[in-house]
Protein backbone atom coordinates (compact mmCIF):
# COMPACT_ATOMS: atom_id res chain seq x y z
CA UNK A 1 0.00 0.00 0.00
CA UNK A 2 3.05 2.44 1.03
CA UNK A 3 4.68 1.68 -1.94
CA UNK A 4 1.63 2.29 -4.22
CA UNK A 5 0.96 5.65 -2.74
CA UNK A 6 4.52 6.65 -3.09
CA UNK A 7 4.40 5.95 -6.68
CA UNK A 8 1.39 7.65 -7.61
CA UNK A 9 2.97 10.55 -5.55
CA UNK A 10 5.88 10.40 -7.96
CA UNK A 11 3.95 10.22 -10.90
CA UNK A 12 2.17 13.70 -9.52
CA UNK A 13 5.26 15.17 -8.96
CA UNK A 14 6.72 14.64 -12.55
CA UNK A 15 3.26 15.28 -14.13
CA UNK A 16 3.67 19.06 -11.95
CA UNK A 17 7.49 19.42 -13.16
CA UNK A 18 6.36 18.84 -17.01
CA UNK A 19 3.54 21.06 -16.47
CA UNK A 20 5.72 23.89 -15.05
CA UNK A 21 8.47 23.00 -17.71
CA UNK A 22 5.85 23.22 -20.86
CA UNK A 23 4.33 26.45 -18.80
CA UNK A 24 7.83 28.65 -18.73
CA UNK A 25 8.53 27.69 -22.93
CA UNK A 26 5.04 28.70 -23.56
CA UNK A 27 6.36 31.84 -21.82
CA UNK A 28 9.37 32.67 -23.66
CA UNK A 29 7.44 32.16 -26.47
CA UNK A 30 4.66 34.66 -25.81
CA UNK A 31 7.09 37.12 -24.71
CA UNK A 32 9.42 36.87 -27.44
CA UNK A 33 6.38 37.58 -30.12
CA UNK A 34 5.18 40.22 -27.73
CA UNK A 35 7.56 42.90 -26.53
CA UNK A 36 6.01 46.07 -25.47
CA UNK A 37 2.60 45.78 -22.98
CA UNK A 38 -0.67 45.49 -24.95
CA UNK A 39 -2.35 42.90 -27.08
CA UNK A 40 -1.35 41.79 -30.43
CA UNK A 41 -3.43 40.01 -32.83
CA UNK A 42 -1.23 37.58 -34.95
CA UNK A 43 -1.24 35.81 -38.23
CA UNK A 44 -3.23 33.28 -36.82
CA UNK A 45 -7.23 33.73 -37.21
CA UNK A 46 -8.41 34.12 -33.70
CA UNK A 47 -5.31 34.29 -31.87
CA UNK A 48 -3.96 37.50 -30.02
CA UNK A 49 -0.87 37.18 -27.21
CA UNK A 50 -1.10 40.18 -24.51
CA UNK A 51 1.57 41.24 -22.31
CA UNK A 52 1.20 43.84 -19.63
CA UNK A 53 3.46 45.08 -17.36
CA UNK A 54 1.56 46.71 -14.29
CA UNK A 55 -1.54 46.42 -12.59
CA UNK A 56 -4.82 47.85 -14.04
CA UNK A 57 -7.72 49.61 -13.04
CA UNK A 58 -10.92 47.04 -13.43
CA UNK A 59 -12.04 47.31 -16.97
CA UNK A 60 -15.73 46.42 -18.74
CA UNK A 61 -15.22 44.11 -21.40
CA UNK A 62 -17.15 41.40 -23.45
CA UNK A 63 -15.83 37.67 -24.13
CA UNK A 64 -15.99 35.82 -26.86
CA UNK A 65 -16.49 31.92 -27.38
CA UNK A 66 -12.61 31.68 -26.23
CA UNK A 67 -9.84 30.06 -24.45
CA UNK A 68 -7.50 32.50 -22.45
CA UNK A 69 -4.32 30.76 -21.26
CA UNK A 70 -2.67 32.34 -18.57
CA UNK A 71 1.64 32.00 -18.10
CA UNK A 72 2.33 34.13 -16.20
CA UNK A 73 0.86 37.09 -13.49
CA UNK A 74 -2.54 37.26 -12.34
CA UNK A 75 -5.68 39.02 -13.77
CA UNK A 76 -8.83 39.03 -11.80
CA UNK A 77 -12.53 38.44 -14.06
CA UNK A 78 -16.03 39.48 -12.38
CA UNK A 79 -19.15 38.13 -14.11
CA UNK A 80 -22.59 38.77 -12.19
CA UNK A 81 -20.74 39.43 -8.97
CA UNK A 82 -18.82 36.23 -8.68
CA UNK A 83 -14.76 36.78 -8.92
CA UNK A 84 -12.59 34.39 -11.13
CA UNK A 85 -8.71 34.45 -10.04
CA UNK A 86 -6.79 33.67 -13.20
CA UNK A 87 -3.34 33.15 -12.45
CA UNK A 88 -0.05 30.85 -14.08
CA UNK A 89 -1.59 27.73 -13.62
CA UNK A 90 -5.63 28.07 -15.05
CA UNK A 91 -7.13 28.91 -18.59
CA UNK A 92 -10.15 30.92 -18.63
CA UNK A 93 -12.64 29.54 -20.76
CA UNK A 94 -15.45 31.42 -22.15
CA UNK A 95 -18.48 29.56 -23.57
CA UNK A 96 -20.45 32.10 -24.81
CA UNK A 97 -20.80 36.18 -25.03
CA UNK A 98 -20.73 37.82 -21.52
CA UNK A 99 -19.96 40.92 -20.36
CA UNK A 100 -17.65 40.93 -17.59
CA UNK A 101 -15.21 43.38 -15.60
CA UNK A 102 -11.72 42.40 -16.08
CA UNK A 103 -8.37 43.46 -13.79
CA UNK A 104 -4.58 42.73 -13.66
CA UNK A 105 -3.27 42.49 -10.21
CA UNK A 106 -0.09 41.10 -10.90
CA UNK A 107 2.19 42.22 -13.46
CA UNK A 108 5.51 44.05 -13.74
CA UNK A 109 8.31 44.91 -16.01
CA UNK A 110 10.53 42.01 -14.60
CA UNK A 111 7.94 39.65 -14.56
CA UNK A 112 5.05 40.73 -17.05
CA UNK A 113 1.16 38.55 -17.11
CA UNK A 114 2.06 36.53 -20.32
CA UNK A 115 -1.65 35.43 -21.78
CA UNK A 116 -2.78 33.80 -25.16
CA UNK A 117 -6.31 34.00 -26.33
CA UNK A 118 -7.46 31.62 -29.13
CA UNK A 119 -11.26 32.49 -30.15
CA UNK A 120 -13.29 29.27 -30.23
CA UNK A 121 -15.34 27.88 -33.72
CA UNK A 122 -18.36 26.66 -32.28
CA UNK A 123 -19.07 25.25 -35.91
CA UNK A 124 -15.23 23.10 -35.15
CA UNK A 125 -16.77 22.04 -31.06
CA UNK A 126 -19.62 20.69 -32.77
CA UNK A 127 -17.77 18.56 -35.78
CA UNK A 128 -15.97 17.23 -32.82
CA UNK A 129 -18.54 16.39 -31.01
CA UNK A 130 -20.07 14.38 -33.53
CA UNK A 131 -17.30 11.59 -33.33
CA UNK A 132 -18.07 8.30 -31.99
CA UNK A 133 -15.78 8.93 -28.72
CA UNK A 134 -18.16 11.77 -27.49
CA UNK A 135 -21.91 10.07 -28.00
CA UNK A 136 -22.30 8.83 -24.59
CA UNK A 137 -20.96 11.49 -22.91
CA UNK A 138 -23.90 13.24 -20.70
CA UNK A 139 -24.12 15.91 -18.50
CA UNK A 140 -26.53 19.07 -16.79
CA UNK A 141 -26.26 22.36 -19.35
CA UNK A 142 -26.72 24.39 -15.93
CA UNK A 143 -23.47 26.02 -16.29
CA UNK A 144 -22.32 29.64 -16.46
CA UNK A 145 -20.99 30.82 -19.60
CA UNK A 146 -17.43 31.09 -18.20
CA UNK A 147 -15.15 28.74 -15.65
CA UNK A 148 -11.79 28.62 -14.77
CA UNK A 149 -9.79 25.55 -15.50
CA UNK A 150 -6.25 23.91 -14.43
CA UNK A 151 -3.94 23.72 -17.77
CA UNK A 152 -2.43 20.46 -18.19
CA UNK A 153 0.74 19.21 -20.22
CA UNK A 154 -1.08 17.98 -23.45
CA UNK A 155 -3.11 21.53 -23.83
CA UNK A 156 0.29 23.53 -23.26
CA UNK A 157 1.91 21.30 -25.90
CA UNK A 158 -1.17 22.17 -28.19
CA UNK A 159 -0.55 25.69 -27.83
CA UNK A 160 2.83 25.97 -27.58
CA UNK A 161 2.90 24.28 -30.97
CA UNK A 162 0.61 26.58 -32.50
CA UNK A 163 2.90 29.49 -31.57
CA UNK A 164 5.50 27.89 -33.15
CA UNK A 165 3.70 28.44 -36.53
CA UNK A 166 4.27 31.78 -36.20
CA UNK A 167 7.89 31.48 -37.12
CA UNK A 168 6.87 29.06 -40.04
CA UNK A 169 4.01 31.15 -41.88
CA UNK A 170 4.00 28.95 -44.92
CA UNK A 171 2.59 26.36 -42.53
CA UNK A 172 -0.74 28.31 -40.89
CA UNK A 173 -2.91 27.75 -43.74
CA UNK A 174 -2.64 23.81 -43.29
CA UNK A 175 -1.52 23.41 -39.90
CA UNK A 176 -3.84 25.53 -37.97
CA UNK A 177 -7.00 24.05 -38.00
CA UNK A 178 -5.55 20.66 -36.83
CA UNK A 179 -3.50 22.33 -34.30
CA UNK A 180 -6.83 24.11 -32.79
CA UNK A 181 -8.81 21.22 -33.23
CA UNK A 182 -6.61 19.53 -30.95
CA UNK A 183 -6.88 22.18 -28.46
CA UNK A 184 -10.74 22.03 -28.82
CA UNK A 185 -10.45 17.82 -28.15
CA UNK A 186 -8.03 18.44 -25.06
CA UNK A 187 -10.99 21.21 -23.28
CA UNK A 188 -13.58 18.69 -24.47
CA UNK A 189 -12.02 15.95 -22.57
CA UNK A 190 -11.37 17.73 -19.78
CA UNK A 191 -13.43 18.77 -16.68
CA UNK A 192 -14.85 21.74 -18.28
CA UNK A 193 -15.25 20.06 -21.37
CA UNK A 194 -19.31 20.18 -20.67
CA UNK A 195 -19.61 23.46 -20.76
CA UNK A 196 -18.82 23.52 -24.94
CA UNK A 197 -20.86 20.49 -25.37
CA UNK A 198 -24.23 21.79 -23.95
CA UNK A 199 -23.51 24.91 -26.17
CA UNK A 200 -22.44 23.09 -29.24
CA UNK A 201 -25.45 20.93 -29.03
CA UNK A 202 -28.02 21.37 -30.95
CA UNK A 203 -31.19 21.74 -29.03
CA UNK A 204 -29.89 22.07 -25.99
CA UNK A 205 -31.10 24.41 -23.68
CA UNK A 206 -28.17 25.77 -23.46
CA UNK A 207 -27.28 25.86 -27.41
CA UNK A 208 -30.95 27.33 -27.75
CA UNK A 209 -30.44 30.57 -25.13
CA UNK A 210 -26.49 30.95 -27.16
CA UNK A 211 -28.33 31.90 -29.81
CA UNK A 212 -30.67 34.72 -27.81
CA UNK A 213 -27.17 35.77 -26.06
CA UNK A 214 -25.65 36.18 -29.87
CA UNK A 215 -28.76 37.59 -31.48
CA UNK A 216 -28.71 40.44 -28.23
CA UNK A 217 -25.12 41.36 -28.59
CA UNK A 218 -25.77 42.17 -32.83
CA UNK A 219 -29.33 43.79 -32.04
CA UNK A 220 -28.57 45.97 -28.47
CA UNK A 221 -29.17 49.06 -29.79
CA UNK A 222 -32.44 48.05 -29.97
CA UNK A 223 -36.02 47.99 -27.92
CA UNK A 224 -35.81 44.73 -26.25
CA UNK A 225 -38.64 42.69 -26.57
CA UNK A 226 -38.11 39.73 -24.55
CA UNK A 227 -41.22 37.67 -26.61
CA UNK A 228 -38.87 38.03 -29.72
CA UNK A 229 -36.01 37.28 -27.52
CA UNK A 230 -37.24 33.86 -26.50
CA UNK A 231 -38.95 33.35 -29.99
CA UNK A 232 -35.27 33.42 -31.13
CA UNK A 233 -34.29 30.68 -28.48
CA UNK A 234 -37.60 28.96 -28.89
CA UNK A 235 -38.18 28.48 -25.69
CA UNK A 236 -40.61 30.43 -23.19
CA UNK A 237 -40.20 33.64 -21.72
CA UNK A 238 -39.55 32.24 -18.22
CA UNK A 239 -37.57 29.69 -19.55
CA UNK A 240 -35.15 31.48 -21.43
CA UNK A 241 -34.94 34.11 -18.32
CA UNK A 242 -34.17 31.01 -16.19
CA UNK A 243 -31.19 29.81 -18.59
CA UNK A 244 -29.90 33.25 -19.58
CA UNK A 245 -29.42 33.95 -16.30
CA UNK A 246 -27.51 30.75 -15.88
CA UNK A 247 -25.37 31.30 -18.39
CA UNK A 248 -24.57 35.27 -18.01
CA UNK A 249 -25.44 35.77 -14.20
CA UNK A 250 -28.00 38.63 -15.43
CA UNK A 251 -31.09 39.03 -17.33
CA UNK A 252 -31.60 39.90 -20.36
CA UNK A 253 -32.27 43.27 -19.88
CA UNK A 254 -29.42 43.91 -17.53
CA UNK A 255 -27.10 42.31 -20.12
CA UNK A 256 -27.78 44.50 -22.78
CA UNK A 257 -27.58 47.54 -20.72
CA UNK A 258 -23.97 46.10 -20.03
CA UNK A 259 -23.74 46.24 -24.10
CA UNK A 260 -24.86 49.56 -24.55
CA UNK A 261 -22.84 51.16 -21.46
CA UNK A 262 -19.09 49.76 -22.57
CA UNK A 263 -20.09 50.60 -26.20
CA UNK A 264 -21.00 54.15 -25.31
CA UNK A 265 -17.63 53.85 -23.05
CA UNK A 266 -15.51 52.92 -26.14
CA UNK A 267 -17.42 55.55 -28.75
CA UNK A 268 -16.65 58.44 -26.55
CA UNK A 269 -12.80 56.92 -25.95
CA UNK A 270 -12.18 56.03 -29.54
CA UNK A 271 -14.23 58.37 -31.42
CA UNK A 272 -14.63 61.82 -29.19
CA UNK A 273 -18.55 61.59 -29.06
CA UNK A 274 -20.21 63.32 -26.32
CA UNK A 275 -22.06 61.61 -23.80
CA UNK A 276 -25.55 62.45 -24.92
CA UNK A 277 -24.81 61.54 -28.91
CA UNK A 278 -22.87 58.27 -27.60
CA UNK A 279 -26.03 57.24 -25.73
CA UNK A 280 -28.56 57.57 -29.09
CA UNK A 281 -26.13 55.93 -30.93
CA UNK A 282 -26.37 53.09 -28.45
CA UNK A 283 -30.09 52.56 -27.74
CA UNK A 284 -31.21 54.88 -25.04
CA UNK A 285 -33.67 57.28 -25.27
CA UNK A 286 -32.38 59.45 -22.43
CA UNK A 287 -29.70 61.24 -21.75
CA UNK A 288 -30.59 61.41 -18.30
CA UNK A 289 -31.52 57.62 -17.58
CA UNK A 290 -28.34 57.18 -19.35
CA UNK A 291 -25.63 59.59 -17.29
CA UNK A 292 -27.42 57.41 -13.87
CA UNK A 293 -26.81 53.98 -15.25
CA UNK A 294 -23.22 55.19 -16.53
CA UNK A 295 -22.59 56.18 -13.07
CA UNK A 296 -24.03 53.39 -11.38
CA UNK A 297 -21.80 50.98 -13.77
CA UNK A 298 -18.62 53.35 -13.87
CA UNK A 299 -18.67 54.74 -10.78
CA UNK A 300 -18.61 57.98 -12.12
CA UNK A 301 -20.39 60.54 -14.54
CA UNK A 302 -19.58 60.35 -18.60
CA UNK A 303 -17.15 62.61 -19.43
CA UNK A 304 -15.27 62.86 -15.54
CA UNK A 305 -15.09 58.98 -16.27
CA UNK A 306 -13.71 59.54 -20.20
CA UNK A 307 -11.45 62.15 -19.03
CA UNK A 308 -9.68 59.82 -16.35
CA UNK A 309 -9.02 57.01 -18.73
CA UNK A 310 -7.17 58.96 -21.21
CA UNK A 311 -4.85 60.37 -18.22
CA UNK A 312 -4.17 57.27 -16.96
CA UNK A 313 -3.49 56.00 -21.00
CA UNK A 314 -1.16 59.26 -20.98
CA UNK A 315 0.38 58.65 -18.26
CA UNK A 316 0.93 54.55 -18.88
CA UNK A 317 2.28 56.10 -22.19
CA UNK A 318 5.26 58.92 -21.12
CA UNK A 319 6.04 55.65 -18.72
Amino acid sequence: MIGSVSKQTIRSGDQDSRVVEMRTQLARKIAAHVQVAGGQATAIPGLTLYRRTAPTPCYPATYEPSLNVFVQGRKRVNLGGTTYLCDESTFLLSSVDVPVVSQVVTASEEVPLLSLLLKLDMAVVREILSQEEFHDLEGSSQYGGIAIGKTTVDLLKACSRLLDLLDAPEDIPFLTNLIQREIVYRLLRGPQGERLRAIATVGDQSHRTAKAIAWLRANYTKPLRVEELAAVARMGMSTLHHHFRALTAMSPLQYQEQLRLVAARERMLIEGLDAATAAFEVGYESPSQFNREYRRFFGQPPMRDIKARRFAESATISD
